[in-house]
């Protein structure tokens, strides 16, 4: 089937060819980094996490929710998402991979990555994370190689596939559970410092990650004239409702525990998002923005009649990813340093290198979903 990723218009060649062009320079990029170190980056002691990270704790959203899909086709039988599945595990494949990308950019010394596999650390956060990550990366390749081999020679798969994905829909609520603890577990940044931080991340993951596979399905159904059904596409919708829902939801909890309680070390964090703390007030536009789009998101999907019309299906989805993009892809992260535990405010802004790093990886996800989409078509 492989051979089938490799066949194509001129215009699907030159797409791969834009991507790979991306990840070359990403690749550069990176080698210059390596070499002169992570000063080269917009990171400080202050803000020693910044958009690798960002971009991290975002995309292992997307790796997670495609349990959306998995769960109601091979636990409920529901039929409807018989042909969007495989598509919803390729995405979380090309997801994860970023994942762990940008967890190996942001490490200075990236060769002592090793250590932790050498002398694992179970009292530690980040090792559960390796192992969460590594796990599920391993399950769903397992499975969409098992499945989707066995519908390309049109035969029922082995009866073993069944306890393994079952297995995985537990595993992908735990790569984001442990992500969000990673935050929550730090007593000295009281804006992370929140029980439901782990419940507001699933929320953020199961509406920007499901939006984004509507997105790639319509996409592949014009494209590759692949369709997978309008009442996957209804379904997809209506999960995405009730999680953006409670994603909103959950950060007004948020907002009203820190402004109600008047608590100077949780407002501010809120103060330097929304209006600038010290003269600081790089995040002022992105955090606003983020509010309007979950504003726009919720108005267009939370009627089902305006939810059904597609041109607004899909206003809604681009919404809901750029949404959540802006808050756990840049806010969320950067806030949570300014002001630092001894009251200092110190900015952070990506530097050039590093968003053509991170574009690279983005590419590598790109490439990773199209292969991979048109072996599914083919």
């Amino acid at each position: 089937m492989l051979e089938k990723a490799f066949t194509g218009s001129r215009l699907y060649w030159a797409f791969l060819a834009v991507l790979v062009c991306l990840i070359g320079l990403g690749a550069c990029c990176y080698l210059w980094q390596f070499y002169v170190g992570l000063g080269l980056t917009g990171l400080s002691r202050d803000v020693p996490w910044g958009l690798y990270i960002a971009q991290f704790t975002f995309l292992v959203g997307v790796a997670a929710s495609a349990v959306m899909v998995v769960l109601p086709y091979y636990l409920h039988d529901y039929r409807a998402f018989g042909r969007v599945v495989v598509l919803g595990e390729f995405l979380a494949i090309a997801a994860v991979t970023m994942c762990q990308l940008f967890i190996f950019v942001d490490m200075g010394q990236p060769r002592r990555l090793i250590n932790a596999l050498l002398h694992p650390t179970p009292n530690s956060i980040i090792f559960w994370d390796i192992v969460a990550l590594g796990g599920y990366l391993a399950l769903n390749v397992v499975i969409t190689r098992v499945t989707f081999g066995a519908e390309g020679k049109g035969v029922a798969p082995p009866w073993w596939i069944k306890p393994v994905i079952i297995l995985s829909i537990p595993w992908a609520f735990s790569i984001h559970t442990v992500t969000a603890m990673l935050y929550s577990g730090l007593g000295a940044r009281p804006f992370w410092l929140s029980a439901i931080m782990t419940p507001r991340c699933l929320a953020s993951a199961f509406s920007a990650g499901p939006a984004l596979l509507i997105l790639l399905c319509l996409l592949v159904r014009k494209l590759g004239r692949y369709d997978v059904g309008q009442a996957a596409i209804s379904k997809l919708g209506e999960i995405i409702t009730y999680a953006m829902i409670g994603n909103v939801f959950f950060w007004g909890l948020e907002l009203f525990t820190a402004l109600y309680s008047a608590i100077p070390e949780h407002v501010h964090h809120f103060e330097y998002l929304f209006f600038g703390l010290e003269g600081k007030s790089r995040l002022i536009l992105f955090s606003w923005t983020s509010q309007i789009l979950a504003v726009v998101a919720l108005a267009l999907l939370i009627v089902p009649a305006v939810r059904r019309i597609e041109p607004l299906l899909v206003i809604a989805c681009i919404a809901v990813v750029g949404s959540i993009w802006l808050d756990k892809g840049l806010g969320m992260v950067v806030a949570g340093f300014v002001p630092s535990p001894l009251g200092h405010v110190t900015e952070y802004w990506p530097t050039l290198p590093e968003l053509a790093i991170s574009a690279g990886i983005y590419a590598i996800g790109a490439l990773i979903v199209t292969l991979f989409y048109k072996m599914a078509i083919a």
